[in-house]
């Protein structure tokens, strides 16, 4: 592999070269003809010309004559959508760009596209005139799949696979004798061969028979594949695992800061594994000396070996349910990385300085050694802060940090609310699964104040650290969330207008103060839940960037992720250029490199976040699905959480969502009133509102879209009725 001086000296030269006036467009012979290509280095010549286009730099016309890529040609990741359009997200730019159906080039979801911009966004105070930019895709640069699971449907001698990711917009057409006498309903594992076109379906041939589709041990396993998700890792991995150690040795340690004398505690749930921080807090005076302690895992993981390239394409852990799939190996992540009770583990650690108003009066980033005392849940710690007499004194040594934590905890909390803040407190979903992977029981899980002191003080550490870099004027991955569009706080100051609330905008912009006020207002009223999520939906989503914009939501001005990097790739970036710069090491070469690689880095890791919480979304409406086929018939009070022009969906408190239909309220003709989000009875009059109690009846499940259907419960009783718990 080349390295960043060689790759720039050899860009420029060929940009050089295809920016003289005397140029015309020519084909890779000729380049490789023009530049002397040896053959057995055209390869990798092909390579390096995909890698400018890939950059922007280049561009293939329709003959396939490689040019210099004008000023609205861009290179983004694809989206697609059920209905044929799409969107394009490209590195630097705050908005996605929209493509039409009929400009979308053959682009399969996932797909790395070259595009012209047709046209700008257009911004306005008026919704009907604002909208995003639209471009067209001129070339497909990477193939995001190249495997599509989904379900089969036999047709005499062919057949199709429906994919099972809503994304990708068409059915693969699969050719007789290339099924393996997969039948109907089979969930299956498909190659493509041909990604078809505009008028051509997708060809592919069936590799794999996963199961049957109601068969729950296939469900998550089709998911993981459907998306694409690595779950195994390969042997050039393997092989490096052999030289980690399982223990850290006294040669490790040397020249670091020695903290294994302090209280050291870890926080987490009951069933983590992989223990990633550590938290030290001694209070001198009214100040507080907090300590936030990181495993080093980029001490095991170093640049471009096997494991950090696996690394980075999975950007990220997935949890699906019962099932993590790890960006690390176990051997790292629930082993020497993994800061593990009464036992000395490297760490890379932020200590804060912090007085009594929660404002840091100083901080240093070190590496260090760390031994942790006592491996702590999140119940255990909120039962001592309540009183538990048994476990206070289990852990008598540590009760009264814990007290500490929670002043502290609260201070920063309360420090942040101040400034605008905004804490959606929506209740995340427990699944209990039985033996089968059936679900049994779902249910809201609670954040107590023990996941609340742990947030609390990753924040700050997020925060100083990002700061911190960001005044050095070092290369960096930021993680950035935007300021809302003005468009969209529109349409949401007309919904919540229509239950008394308002949002005050200035300047067509508008503080996160205000969302915070305003969450306030609504806490504790019918509407909350419902007003919550508007609120979120009208925001943008969290991405990485190489340059710092801000974190609207917690209302900073500098932020990144550096407290996970078993977990995370960026946190594993930013721990190499922190402990770089800690060296003194990070000369004009070293950011030459990080200026050159991280741009990749934040496409390729705000993708794979995308992509993990998309199939966490997807096994939950499953695994939702299958409890809800057990309740068929059954009676429940739930909330309208979501109106449209073809039903309105209820949540019930088990945090299951459903779909009445239109044609399944049969006592009236409603209408959808888009402006006030309503439906109203042409006849009757009567009205549904979101966060409106309604009650209703599951009417059924349908499987492949993983939706569950209700019915009005108009009071009439039927064989196949039953009231909740019978």
């Amino acid at each position: 592999m080349m390295n960043d001086v060689v790759f720039e000296a050899r860009r420029q030269m060929i940009l050089d070269f295809i920016e003289e006036k005397t140029y015309k467009p020519m084909k890779f012979k000729e380049l490789c003809m023009v530049f002397s290509v040896p053959k057995k280095e055209k390869e990798e010549f092909k390579e390096f010309l995909d890698q400018l286009i890939a950059k922007g730099d280049l561009m293939l016309t329709s003959q396939g004559r490689y040019k210099k890529a004008e000023a609205d040609i861009l290179t983004g990741k694809f989206c697609g959508s059920t209905r044929g359009f799409g969107f394009v997200t490209v590195e630097g730019m705050a908005e996605d760009i929209f493509i039409p159906p009929d400009e979308t080039g053959g682009a399969f979801h996932g797909d790395t596209v070259l595009i012209q911009l047709l046209s700008p966004a257009l911004h306005s105070g008026n919704s009907h005139t604002s909208r995003r930019a639209e471009g067209k895709v001129l070339q497909v640069v990477n193939r995001g799949f190249e495997e599509i699971v989904g379900t089969f449907q036999k047709n005499k001698n062919y057949g199709f696979v429906i994919p099972d990711n809503q994304k990708i917009a068409n059915d693969i057409f699969i050719p007789s004798g290339k099924t393996m006498h997969a039948v109907n309903g089979h969930r299956v594992v498909s190659r493509i061969t041909d990604y078809g076109s505009g008028t051509k379906n997708p060809e592919g041939i069936i590799t794999e028979i996963l199961g049957h589709a109601d068969d729950p041990k296939t469900d998550v396993l089709s998911v993981i594949r459907a998306f694409g998700i690595p779950s195994e890792f390969p042997e050039e991995v393997r092989q490096q695992l052999v030289s980690i150690p399982e223990a850290v040795s006294a040669e490790e340690t040397a020249g670091r800061l020695d903290l294994r004398t302090l209280m050291t505690v870890t926080i987490d749930g009951e069933d983590a594994k992989d223990l990633d921080d550590a938290i030290t807090l001694e209070k001198r005076g009214d100040h507080y000396l907090l300590g936030v302690h990181i495993a080093d895992v980029t001490h095991y993981v170093t640049e471009n070996s096997p494991l950090d390239r696996e690394a980075l394409n999975r950007g990220t852990s997935v949890y699906l349910v019962n099932k993590v799939i790890p960006m690390l190996p176990h051997q790292l992540s629930n082993g020497i990385c993994s800061l593990n009770e009464g036992v000395d583990r490297l760490a890379l650690s932020c200590l804060m300085e912090i007085d009594a108003r929660g404002g840091i009066i100083g901080h240093e980033i070190a590496e260090t050694v760390i031994r942790v005392n006592h491996r702590m849940s999140y119940t255990q710690v909120s039962r001592i802060l309540e009183g538990d007499r048994t476990l206070s004194e289990t852990y008598n040594d540590a009760v009264a940090m814990f007290r500490d934590m929670k002043t502290l905890s609260d201070l920063l909390r309360e420090k942040r609310r101040e400034r605008g803040g905004i804490d959606f407190d929506f209740p995340e979903s427990k699944i209990i699964l039985d033996k089968n992977d059936f679900p049994v029981d779902i249910h809201p899980y609670d954040r107590n104040p023990a996941t609340k002191i742990i947030e609390d003080f990753m924040l700050m550490a997020n925060e100083t650290i990002a700061e911190d870099f960001y005044w050095q004027e070092l290369p960096f991955l930021y993680r950035t969330h935007e300021s809302p569009d003005t468009d969209r706080i529109r349409r949401l100051m007309i919904l919540i207008r229509n239950y008394g609330y308002h949002l005050n905008i200035r300047q067509d912009s508008v503080h996160p103060k205000e969302f915070q006020k305003l969450l306030g207002r609504i806490e504790g009223t019918p509407e909350e839940t419902m007003i919550s999520r508007l609120v979120l939906r009208s925001m943008k989503q969290a991405r990485y960037t190489t340059e710092n914009f801000g974190h609207f939501g917690l209302a900073v001005s500098y932020y990144c992720h550096f407290t996970s990097p078993i977990r995370r790739y960026p946190d594993l970036q930013i721990h190499r250029i922190i402990k770089e710069n800690i060296k003194g090491q990070l000369n004009d070469e070293r950011q030459a490199h990080y200026y050159h690689i991280l741009p990749e880095i934040a496409i390729q890791t705000s993708s794979t976040e995308r992509r993990a919480d998309e199939a966490e979304r997807e096994v939950e409406k499953m695994k939702k699905a299958e409890y809800m086929s057990r309740h068929i018939g059954q009676r429940y009070t739930g909330v309208v959480s979501g109106i449209t022009n073809w039903g309105m969906y209820v949540e019930l408190p088990n945090t299951c969502e459903g779909l009445i239909r239109l044609q399944d309220m049969e006592d009236d003709y409603y209408i959808f009133d888009e402006a006030s989000y309503t439906l109203k009875g042409e006849d009757t009059g009567r009205v549904f509102r979101l966060g409106e109690r309604i009650d209703i009846i599951v009417r059924d499940v349908d499987f492949l879209s993983k939706t569950v259907n209700f019915m009005p419960d108009d009071g009439f009783t039927d064989d196949w009725i039953v009231t909740e718990g019978e």
